[in-house]
């Protein structure tokens, strides 16, 4: 499925030089993510890598996965299915539309099946999986967004990514990271990876009541359980495995999460918009306002509200999606 000698891009981590950062003494870093891939980009690559080595120890001919009409995940898995020669199928939020995001997905050669609103809601029950599993034998399923532990573990990349360049910005140490969250998946990996020394900082581009902060515990759970089982020789799913919470209890007293959705899901606004403009032309870095922009927009509003102590040093995740801009 993947050649075998595959390995992740690099991205590279640059100063980020904005006046009210500078104003406040708190130094910031953007890890460019966008960068790594015209097409599988983001931290869309480095959720994919776990599930597409999972498929391909499966014996899988391909994935299945979720999403929505401009899913940057979607987008990833398909131009990766097209550039390495698997099967992709994706199961659509809604009812049939033309976006651009659709357009590719048809053109990397995803087979499409919409589910309407109410069948899409449904793909947290316990059967949901269970006719597709009948209609692909041969695919390999993948939660939402890439989720997951798998979708987490691949997130080490980023951390080491990050650590690896200090030296280009000038620093020896830093204090934490931000990021945007939709699922809290790279949020997890970034904690399991920094092993409870430094804060990782989502600002969540959905509101509250969607699922993160308890998203993000399942998987740092789930991994300190797989941990423990595999000191002790115990079952992963034994719940004697699971008698040590104190390991998941400190990576999780380094997550923090911040509602930025600013009222909801792909919603925006014009004080957002015109934000974004403003650091583009200072910076020359693309952003898009469903994710990175709302991410930068709430460290903003958390620099002027004197919530990060100057000399704060932080590494900023652009984590992509710069494909769904063009729907906007």
């Amino acid at each position: 499925m993947l050649p075998a000698d595959q390995t992740l891009p690099s991205a590279p981590l640059q100063r980020l030089d904005l006046p009210w950062l500078i104003e406040a003494g708190v130094e910031v870093a953007i890890l460019r993510l966008d960068l790594i891939d015209p097409l599988i980009s983001g931290n869309k690559w480095f959720k994919l890598i776990y599930h597409l080595k999972a498929a391909q120890t499966a014996g899988a001919a391909g994935l299945i996965t979720l999403g929505g009409a401009h899913s940057n995940h979607l987008h990833a898995l398909a131009a990766a299915g097209k550039r390495f020669g698997f099967q992709t199928v994706g199961l659509l939020r809604g009812h049939p539309q033309q976006t651009p995001t659709i357009e590719d997905l048809q053109a990397f050669g995803m087979q499409l099946h919409w589910l309407g609103y109410a069948g899409y809601r449904a793909r947290h029950e316990a059967d949901f999986w269970l006719p597709w599993r009948e209609l692909y034998p041969h695919l390999h399923g993948v939660p939402e967004g890439g989720g997951g532990l798998e979708g987490a573990l691949g997130c080490a990349e980023i951390v080491r990514q990050g650590r690896s360049q200090l030296d280009a910005v000038g620093w020896t140490d830093y204090d934490g990271w931000w990021l945007a969250s939709g699922t809290g998946t790279t949020l997890a990996g970034l904690a399991l990876f920094e092993e409870g020394v430094r804060t990782i900082h989502g600002a969540m581009a959905v509101p509250q009541g969607h699922g993160v902060p308890e998203n993000v515990a399942a998987i740092i759970h789930k991994h300190c359980r797989s941990a423990l089982a595999r000191e002790s020789g115990v079952s992963g799913d034994d719940k004697a495995a699971d008698q040590n919470p104190s390991r998941a209890s400190a990576l999780l007293r380094r997550c923090h999460v911040l509602d930025a959705s600013r009222g909801g899901f792909a919603k925006t606004d014009p004080h957002l918009l015109a934000f974004i403009d403003n650091c583009e032309l200072q910076t020359g870095i693309p952003l898009e306002p469903l994710y990175t922009g709302k991410a930068l927009l709430a460290l903003h509003d958390e620099v002027r509200a004197g919530r990060l102590p100057g000399g704060t040093r932080l590494i900023f995740v652009h984590t992509g999606g710069l494909q769904g801009k063009r729907a906007i």
